[in-house]
């Protein structure tokens, strides 16, 4: 299970991670996202993330925490991306100048890269509650479950190269 705030990574490590040993990926923007930027109805998000939970493995990235208990009751490792919100807000500045008019590999056909305000104010207004719920869950996990907080690029590369 791979969480994190806009622009820390969870796509690119999620991948990275599953080339590495062999697991499937799943990115939640393909479950939240219909083709155009229309959002899937909450439940048909919930339905399908429990498809990927009933699957025996996976590398699961991405929100949707209405489901996060079934996923963490599920998972084996949870791995919070937790970069500094600058450079998050860089990053994401960073992948839409890259793909702008493109669609990335984890968003649905016809999502053409975008940015807005919205999302920006999304990501400065949301950060603090984020960080609080990923912080209380790696500060006293299940017994099942290994938490990692990656809070630097060169942990996160670190990590990748140690798997």
């Amino acid at each position: 299970m791979v969480v994190g705030g806009p622009g820390s990574g969870k796509s690119t490590f999620a991948r990275a991670l599953g080339a590495k040993t062999g697991l499937p990926v799943f990115h939640m923007d393909l479950i939240h996202w219909l083709p155009g930027w229309e959002e899937r109805p909450s439940a048909e998000k919930s339905r399908m993330t429990e498809e990927v939970h009933a699957q025996e493995t996976w590398i699961f990235e991405g929100g949707h925490s209405a489901t996060y208990p079934e996923r963490i009751a599920l998972a084996d490792t949870l791995i919070w991306l937790d970069l500094p919100l600058a450079l998050r807000l860089w990053r994401v500045l960073k992948r839409w100048a890259q793909y702008r008019g493109q669609t990335r590999p984890d968003l649905p056909e016809n999502c053409p890269e975008r940015l807005s305000l919205e999302f920006l104010w999304f990501i400065l207004r949301t950060n603090a509650k984020q960080r609080r719920r990923h912080l209380a869950t790696v500060s006293a996990p299940p017994p099942h479950l290994t938490c990692l907080h990656l809070h630097s690029r060169a942990m996160i590369a670190g990590y990748l190269t140690n798997v």
